[in-house]
């Protein structure tokens, strides 16, 4: 039996919004006719009737109005293109089936066909700022528990605390260790996992969260039997973030669903060639410039180069113009010998900020960037990518990276990354270095990547934190 405290899957804003997405479609149509001044025929009238209709149908089927909460406007903007693209679908097979596409304007229905989703998407914004005003003001927030309060469903909660746009409130856990302790992440234990069927009896819950490891899956399963009717929404987060997997893509392999683990970088090396070949044709004058400056300062080698890690945990010679006065390497034992500060900067950064080694030329390559331009031939040799984890050397990654190595060696480093548009060399923290590498590696996309691009220019032209 239903609960009586079941609440409506379909809020009444979410109605009114179905409504105002049919009649924007056909009202823009009518809109488009006048502006260009076509005759209005029947066929305009009979058109906007089946367009009403299939786009109620059509966006209701795409589940256009289901709860956006805490998802990403993207996904929300791919759903109306699918669910836009059925609707124009039909409607050319009408055009065909009925040899009647003469009766419109082909330029009208190319504007209208390709616009009419963005002006959806820009209605659902309207609609979503409104809702964020009225959840900032306590008001349409849906009230949430955990079942599950290990690091997993701390890690939930630290999300939703991350959107608080969504409108989610936690009101607290639920998990067996009731008697270790009575709060966790500042939410109270509301009981043992037990308590949760008579809880949602009790209490107006709109949220159940699940955030249990996979090996509890008799309690799973009971959960979902026993609490799928008390008028909640269940979610289950699996634990495959306790591994460090995230970019995980559901596949297909035959009747059975798999999960893919292996980051899809196809489209992050095609950018990354692309970027590098504009770069350094467009860079040439300067990089040659430079080159010849080095090679005129001390008469030693333009380039350096470094043993570095890539993925897979191989090494490579990373480039870089030499900054360094010839034979620099062979003096850091004895530099470090004789100044034990200099030795504690080193062991904790591998970097000297004030490094008597660097040449006046050095300096100013560092300061600007200007000597990583080589390392753009790193990125079309394919041992890096532009954007990704810092270039560090084995002994980093053994001393310092631990159960991140890993993650680490799943990908390429970066020329650039989080690192460098954020402190860059300023920060004393090693641990603070590994965590933006991992974040970099666990939620990289193209948009981020850009972002990080745009930023490090930013970051090149002040030269603050650059050594």
């Amino acid at each position: 039996m239903l609960a009586t405290n079941l609440r409506e899957q379909s809020s009444l804003i979410a109605r009114f919004l179905h409504l105002f997405d049919c009649l924007l479609a056909v009202g823009y149509l009518a809109l488009l006719v006048l502006w260009y001044r076509v005759p209005w025929t029947p066929y305009y009238t009979r058109l906007m009737v089946i367009t009403f209709f299939l786009c109620f149908v059509s966006f209701q089927s795409f589940q256009l109005y289901r709860s956006w909460r805490g998802w990403k406007y993207f996904l929300e903007f791919m759903v109306i293109i699918k669910a836009w693209g059925a609707v124009v679908g039909l409607l050319l097979f009408y055009f065909f089936i009925f040899k009647i596409s003469i009766a419109y304007s082909r330029v009208v229905f190319l504007i209208w066909s390709t616009t009419t989703p963005v002006l959806i998407f820009l209605l659902h914004l309207a609609a979503r700022q409104l809702l964020r005003m009225i959840r900032s003001r306590g008001k349409n927030v849906r009230r949430a528990v955990v079942v599950g309060a290990g690091d997993l469903g701390v890690n939930l909660v630290k999300e939703i605390e991350g959107v608080p746009w969504a409108g989610i409130e936690v009101l607290g856990f639920f998990d067996d260790k009731i008697g270790e302790v009575s709060e966790v992440y500042r939410r109270p234990i509301l009981g043992n996992i037990d308590a949760v069927n008579d809880y949602l009896e009790e209490h107006d819950i709109d949220y159940v969260y699940i955030a249990l490891p996979m090996r509890a899956e008799k309690k799973i399963f009971r959960i979902l039997r026993e609490c799928r009717s008390l008028g909640a929404r269940i979610y289950l987060v699996p634990d495959l973030y306790v591994y460090g997997l995230h970019h995980a893509e559901i596949q297909s392999l035959g009747n059975l669903l798999i999960l893919n683990f292996n980051p899809n970088t196809e489209w992050k090396r095609s950018f990354d060639i692309f970027f590098s070949l504009a770069v350094l044709v467009a860079t040439l004058p300067l990089t040659l410039m430079v080159a010849l400056l080095v090679k005129l300062s001390d008469g030693g080698p333009v380039f350096y180069r470094h043993r570095r890690i890539t993925a897979a945990g191989k090494s490579f010679n990373c480039l870089k113009f030499r900054t360094m006065r010839v034979g620099a390497a062979k003096e850091l034992p004895r530099l470090l010998a004789d100044n034990p500060e200099l030795r504690r900067e080193w062991e904790q950064s591998y970097k000297l900020k004030n490094d008597p080694r660097v040449t006046t030329i050095g300096r100013f390559l560092r300061r600007t960037s200007l000597d990583e331009f080589p390392q753009f031939i790193n990125v079309l040799r394919g041992d890096m990518s532009v954007v990704g984890a810092r270039p560090i050397v084995g002994n980093e990654l053994n001393g310092f990276y631990k159960e991140s190595a890993g993650r680490y060696c799943s990908m390429k480093p970066g020329i650039t990354g989080p690192w460098q548009v954020g402190r860059r060399s300023n920060i004393d923290n090693y641990e603070e270095r590994v965590r933006l590498d991992d974040w970099y590696i666990l939620n990289f996309s193209l948009w981020t990547d850009i972002k990080i691009i745009v930023k490090t220019v930013y970051c090149m032209i002040r030269g603050k934190g650059a050594y």
